[in-house]
C-alpha cells in the first residue's frame, strides 16, 4: 500500500489521480497544488504546495511519509525535481532534469535525434535573426518555427509562407515575445501528413506504448488559427494498428531510450512522442514531451482497462512489469471547455453551471483551470474543463460529450466560454 504525492493541479492529474485512487495498492493520494474535482475524489487530500517550490515538495514529502511521488507538469521535471526527490530516497515517477531537456529544449531533442537516426524534419538552430532569415530564404518552402524553451504549447508556428516565418522568427528573436524560452529557435521543414500521439512509460531501458490518441492544438474548427495547449483529444488512433506501432517502438522511442541511457542520463517516466505520418516517408517525430499529455491523459486514462499504479512504480524502480496494459475496446472524446481570450490572456473568475448534474460511469467533466470562489467553482485558466466520454466507436463518444455542454440547465458551461466542435471528426475520415 502506498501513500502517493501527486504534483500538478490541471486536467492531466485530475485524470490520473482518478485513476490512481482506484488502485488497492493506494493507501492514500495527496495532490499538490490540486483543483476542486480532485478534491471530490476518494483517498485524496490536497495540500497547499505550489508544483515549482521544490524544497517545499522535498520536505512535505519527507514530513508527510511520502512512498511515491508522481510529477505531471514538465516545469518541474525540466528544474530538477526528480533530482531532488531521488536524492532525498523517493521513488519518483518522472525522468531527471538531463533526461527532461528532451522537452526542455527542442534544439536538444533535435540533435539527440539526428544522434540516435530517428526520423525528424531537417532542422536548423539560431539565436541570430539574420541567419534565422537567410536559413528560410534557402529552404524550398515554409519553415515551422519553434521556440527552443518550454512555453506551454504555445511556442510553436506553422507557418504557411516563408513571410509567415520569417515574421514569427523575429516575434520571438528580435521582440523578446516569448522571453527566454524564445531567444534562441529551431527552424524546420513542415512536414505534412496525420498527426498521432503516442505514450510510452519507460523504465531506462524498456518502453510500454499506452493507447494511441489524436490531439487538436489549433483554437478554432478545422485545426485553424494559433496553436493551444490541446483544444481535445480522441483515443484511439485509426491511423496506427499494431505492426505499425511496434515498428514505430523499434524504429522511434527505443533509439531515443538508448541514446539517453548511454549518456548515463536514462529516461524514467512518460515519454510522450508527438509525430506526424507522412505519406511518403513514413512517422517522423514532430515534438518529445518528458510527461503525460495533456489532454490526451484523459481519453486514454478512461479507456484504461488495468490499474496504473503497479506500472507507475515499476517505470520509478527501473523494473516495467512484463507485457502491456490492456485498454477497454470503446473510443473516448474529450472536448476542452476554454475561457474567453484563450490562447492569449484568458478571463478568469466566471462562475462554472452544471458540474452538480449527476455525471454516469462513462461521463467526465475533468477539471483543468478551476478554483472554489464560496460555493461557486470558477474559471481559473485558459482549458477550464475537459469534458470526456466513452462510447462504443467515434461517433457515439462525441455525442455523450457534446451533449453535456451548453447554457441548458443541467448542462457545462461558463460565460464567454469556447471550445471546438470537431473534436474527434478525423476520426471518421
Amino acid at each position: 500500500m502506498s501513500k502517493i504525492l501527486l504534483v500538478g493541479g490541471g486536467g492531466r492529474e485530475h485524470a490520473l489521480a482518478w485513476k490512481l485512487v482506484q488502485s488497492p495498492r493506494c493507501r492514500a493520494l495527496v495532490v499538490t497544488p490540486g483543483n476542486p474535482g480532485i478534491d471530490r475524489l476518494p483517498k485524496t487530500i490536497a495540500a497547499p504546495l505550489k508544483a515549482d517550490d521544490i524544497s517545499g515538495l522535498v520536505n512535505f514529502a519527507r514530513n508527510a511519509r511520502i512512498d511515491l511521488v508522481v510529477c505531471g507538469p514538465e516545469g518541474p521535471l525540466a528544474a530538477g525535481l526528480g533530482d531532488a526527490m531521488r536524492a532525498a530516497g523517493f521513488r519518483f515517477f518522472g525522468p531527471s532534469r538531463a533526461a527532461a531537456e528532451i522537452e526542455g529544449s527542442k534544439a536538444f531533442a533535435k540533435r539527440l535525434m539526428a544522434e540516435a537516426g530517428v526520423p525528424t524534419a531537417a532542422f536548423g538552430v539560431f539565436d541570430d535573426l539574420a541567419a534565422a532569415e537567410a536559413f528560410i530564404d534557402a529552404q524550398p518552402g515554409p519553415v515551422v518555427v519553434k521556440a527552443d524553451g518550454l512555453c506551454a504549447g504555445k511556442g510553436v508556428v506553422v507557418a504557411a509562407t516563408k513571410e509567415e516565418s520569417k515574421a514569427a522568427a523575429r516575434r520571438m528573436l528580435a521582440d523578446g515575445a516569448l522571453g527566454a524560452a524564445g531567444a534562441r529557435v529551431v527552424l524546420e521543414e513542415r512536414l505534412f501528413g496525420r498527426e498521432v500521439s503516442l505514450m510510452a512509460l519507460c523504465d531506462g531501458t524498456r518502453v510500454t506504448l499506452l493507447a494511441s490518441a489524436e490531439d487538436h492544438k489549433a483554437v478554432l474548427d478545422g485545426d485553424r488559427g494559433p496553436n493551444t495547449g490541446g483544444m481535445g483529444t480522441y483515443s484511439p488512433s485509426p491511423l496506427v494498428d499494431e505492426a505499425s506501432l511496434a515498428d514505430i517502438v523499434q524504429r522511434i522511442f527505443l533509439p531515443v531510450v538508448t541514446a539517453l541511457r548511454q549518456r548515463g542520463t536514462p529516461f524514467q517516466g512518460l515519454l510522450y512522442g508527438g509525430l506526424m505520418l507522412t505519406p511518403d516517408r513514413g512517422p517522423m517525430v514532430i515534438e518529445w514531451n518528458c510527461r503525460f499529455g495533456d489532454p490526451e491523459t484523459q481519453v486514454v486514462m478512461a479507456r484504461m482497462q488495468d490499474d496504473l499504479l503497479p506500472w507507475i512504480e515499476g517505470a520509478a524502480d527501473g523494473r516495467l512489469p512484463e507485457g502491456a496494459p490492456r485498454f477497454r475496446s470503446e473510443a473516448a472524446v474529450c472536448v476542452v471547455l476554454a475561457a474567453e481570450g484563450y490562447p492569449g490572456e484568458p478571463r478568469s473568475g466566471d462562475v462554472i453551471t452544471g458540474l452538480d448534474r449527476e455525471w454516469p460511469a462513462d461521463l467526465w467533466g475533468f477539471h483543468a483551470g478551476t478554483r472554489r470562489r464560496g460555493r461557486d467553482i470558477v474559471t481559473a485558466g485558459g482549458r477550464v474543463l475537459g469534458v470526456t466520454a466513452l462510447g462504443p466507436d467515434l461517433s457515439a463518444a462525441r455525442a455523450r460529450a457534446y451533449g453535456v455542454i451548453g447554457a441548458a440547465p443541467g448542462q457545462v458551461g461558463f460565460s464567454g466560454m469556447h471550445f471546438r466542435r470537431d473534436i474527434g471528426t478525423r476520426g471518421d475520415a
